[in-house]
């Protein structure tokens, strides 16, 4: 007898849900006043920790209780590529972070997305790499901190803190270039290898 799948209506989609819609509010939140208040930086950045943790969350309880659904592995990997992407866009319009970085994480976020997409239609499903966990933490603590008025406060403890996190983000950009080199040529052994079978 075949095992039943889970319902999509559950608490680990019902969180990713929530996620996508938290996008705009934190969107919102940071650039309200072009980014210059300091009240309204503090909220943008419990907005963007919030919502990420809901994605640790909802990862852990879909596992723990076989509550994994097609619906929660498309849509979990749209709602995160959402709200970085508008922590990225949202960074460089207020100024915090050059745009040459922003267009290089986003241009590396979503062309490995849609080459999953399309390595799955043939079959191979590319889990991520500890590399590409490493980039999503060192992304995490960066943008996080970059949402912070770090560059509106004054002083030299956030300013040091401001150098440390460019410090954080060069490192992420380092290990997302690196390993979206390296899951393109895995995506190119793993097609030859599924052509040949």
């Amino acid at each position: 007898m075949a095992e039943s799948k889970p319902s999509n209506w559950n608490v680990p989609n019902a969180l990713t849900v929530l996620r996508i819609l938290g996008v705009p509010l934190f969107g919102w939140l940071l650039l309200t006043e072009s980014g210059d208040s300091v009240s309204w930086r503090i909220w943008a950045f419990i907005a963007f920790a919030l919502l990420m943790a809901t994605d640790k969350i909802d990862g852990d309880l879909a596992r723990k209780y076989n509550l994994i659904t097609d619906f929660g592995k498309l849509a979990d990997p749209i709602a995160d590529k959402a709200l970085t992407g508008m922590a990225f866009i949202g960074l460089s319009l207020i100024g915090v972070l050059w745009w040459p970085v922003t267009i290089l994480m986003l241009v590396r976020e979503w062309g490995i997305t849609i080459m999953r997409g399309f390595m799955v239609r043939r079959g191979v499903v590319m889990p991520a790499s500890k590399g590409g966990k490493l980039k999503t933490v060192l992304q995490s603590i960066a943008i996080g901190g970059y949402v912070l008025p770090l560059n509106v406060w004054a002083g030299p403890f956030s300013t040091g803190l401001l150098w440390l996190m460019h410090i954080v983000m060069a490192a992420a950009l380092i290990v997302a270039l690196v390993t979206g080199v390296q899951y393109v040529f895995d995506a190119r052994t793993a097609a030859r290898e599924a052509r040949s079978k």
